[in-house]
């Protein structure tokens, strides 16, 4: 039987995942080489910090505020300034116009990105956008920001604004929505290879179920079957990429 293919599953909540020891282990049996575990509150960043102390050279945290989750963003600012160095990227952040109309949320928003995005740029950390409703706000502020290391996480926005994301060597990922999202489809098969990343942003639903870290095994065969490559290919060229911008060591 051929060996799995390595794999990195690169948005995950895994705070949110009960019984978190085998679903791990399922995902190191399906090839998962490791996870980046996304926060978007205080306790989720915290939650991710100290998975990542018990995952060693398996899990490696994000740490952000998520735009859905503003109210107590100055305390996980305070917690990013301390162990930023610790954390792979920043990240869940972005923008979510879906839940905020314009007016002061909306900029609330836009202050607790700017934050992030300075962060980011000071420590050199990749940045992982959402970007619900917002591509074209979210896609102007981190170019502005001089960020140079770039997810956008999930994107199914218009073709310009993709196009701007790729031109300026920025990712996009794709997730268990490529399975059905035309949005999500148009803009996997549109992005060179070299410029994808691969998650599952476990534990959301899709399909009835759950999704963890090892559909991200599932993800990869879709995305194949899309852009007409084998599995093989692609898995060697998404997890190059991941490693190379997280920075971590291919163990």
């Amino acid at each position: 039987m051929a060996e799995a293919p390595r794999l990195v599953d690169t948005h995950a909540h895994l705070e949110e995942i009960p019984d978190l020891a085998s679903v791990l282990a399922r995902a190191k049996a399906a090839g998962v080489m490791a996870v980046i575990a996304v926060g978007s509150d205080l306790a989720s960043c915290e939650r991710a910090l100290e998975i990542s102390r018990d995952y060693p050279g398996f899990v490696f945290p994000a740490l952000g505020v998520h735009p859905t989750s503003l109210g107590g963003e100055e305390a996980v600012f305070n917690l990013m300034e301390e162990r930023l160095g610790a954390a792979v990227a920043v990240g869940e952040v972005g923008l979510d116009y879906k839940v905020a109309g314009p007016g002061d949320l909306r900029e609330a928003q836009k202050r607790a990105f700017a934050r992030c995005l300075e962060m980011a740029r000071a420590r050199r950390k990749p940045v992982l956008v959402h970007a619900r409703a917002a591509w074209a706000d979210a896609f102007d502020m981190v170019k502005k920001s001089g960020v140079e290391k770039v997810v956008f996480h999930w994107f199914a926005g218009p073709q310009e604004v993709l196009e701007g994301i790729l031109a300026s060597g920025y990712f996009v990922s794709a997730t268990p929505a490529v399975e059905y999202s035309a949005g999500q489809r148009s803009a996997v098969k549109y992005a060179p290879m070299t410029q994808l990343l691969l998650e599952t942003d476990s534990p959301v639903t899709y399909r009835g179920r759950a999704s963890e870290p090892a559909d991200v095994a599932r993800v990869l065969g879709e995305v194949a079957r899309l852009k007409g490559v084998g599995e093989a290919e692609l898995a060697g060229i998404t997890t190059a990429n991941a490693l190379a911008l997280f920075q971590i060591e291919n163990g």
